[in-house]
């Protein structure tokens, strides 16, 4: 009998794909707009964890599905990821100078550049969904429904909303209601269209890429949970950012509310109540992935 894969063994084969892919889906930085364009590319390449971009390849091969039909949404997904680092480090919102261990895109490149570089990132992952049929040969329905899965997690209602909850939260009285709100919305949302892209386009049945998307906005909790206890807890050399920024601004958190221990194991017990969307599924990656997100605290 084949051994289940792991984790571990499908990223060290599939990372390296998702970056040449990113890299040939970026546009290459040419006269007169080569500035937006190499920031682009700054903001995109070398580094990131290329956990959801993964999601979305472990999903398609969890229905049955190749992988490699989903290099493109899978790029799409990091391309807007980024848009929405780029424009969350301005000083507007959160006021970054770190991402990634180098100087953020509006530390590097200018405010305006950065403005200009997300909302490039922006439109440019739904230009790669929208030619998801010339480029990965998916079928123009499919195409739609990833078009509009990304959208929906993308704004008000997920990305954009999230932020705007996150902001307004500094000013509020912490509550376990908004905390879910501002989680569910930065993060969550993203986790789980990047899970339905991947259902999508292996071809899945529908009820299979709504437990995929469910399971995806569980794990993007537990994320921000996780995320929360590195701020409290972690390095910033191995992070890659500042640390301890979350209480100095009153940043609404698992681990203001709760409290550290209590937090750590509400990650836990978040991926545990996710888990069984998976049943039926070939899906030992998918639940690697999520020991992989619970691993980056321990």
């Amino acid at each position: 009998m084949k051994r289940p894969e792991t984790f571990d063994h499908f990223e060290a084969a599939w990372r390296p794909r998702v970056e040449a892919e990113l890299e040939r889906l970026l546009p290459a930085g040419e006269a007169p707009v080569g500035q937006v364009q190499e920031a682009m590319r700054y903001a995109v390449l070398e580094g990131g964890k290329r956990l959801r971009a993964l999601g979305v390849l472990a999903a398609a091969q969890a229905v049955g599905g190749d992988p490699a039909t989903a290099l493109v949404p899978a790029g799409a997904v990091e391309v807007l990821h980024a848009y929405s680092l780029v424009h969350d480090d301005l000083p507007a919102m959160d006021d970054d100078d770190l991402r990634r261990g180098r100087p953020t895109v509006h530390r590097a490149f200018g405010e305006a550049t950065a403005i200009l570089v997300g909302d490039a990132l922006l439109t440019l992952a739904f230009e790669l969904l929208g030619r998801l049929p010339e480029l990965a040969g998916v079928p123009e329905g499919v195409a739609l429904a990833c078009v509009r899965d990304l959208a929906q997690a993308a704004g008000s209602g997920g990305l954009v909303g999230g932020q705007a909850a996150d902001l307004d939260a500094e000013h509020l009285e912490p509550t376990p209601a908004l905390l879910q709100t501002i989680h569910a919305g930065k993060t969550g949302a993203l986790f789980g269209a990047a899970l339905r892209l991947g259902a999508r386009v292996g071809e899945a049945a529908p009820d299979r890429v709504e437990a995929l998307g469910r399971f995806g906005q569980e794990l993007g909790h537990a994320f921000q949970i996780v995320d929360d206890l590195l701020d409290v807890e972690g390095d910033p050399t191995v992070l890659g950012k500042a640390a301890q920024k979350d209480a100095g601004r009153r940043k609404l958190t698992y681990p203001r509310l709760y409290g550290v221990e209590a937090a750590r194991h509400m990650a836990r017990e978040q991926v545990e109540r996710a888990l069984p969307l998976l049943e039926g599924l070939d899906a030992e990656v998918l639940r690697g992935l999520a020991e992989r997100v619970l691993d980056r605290v321990r």
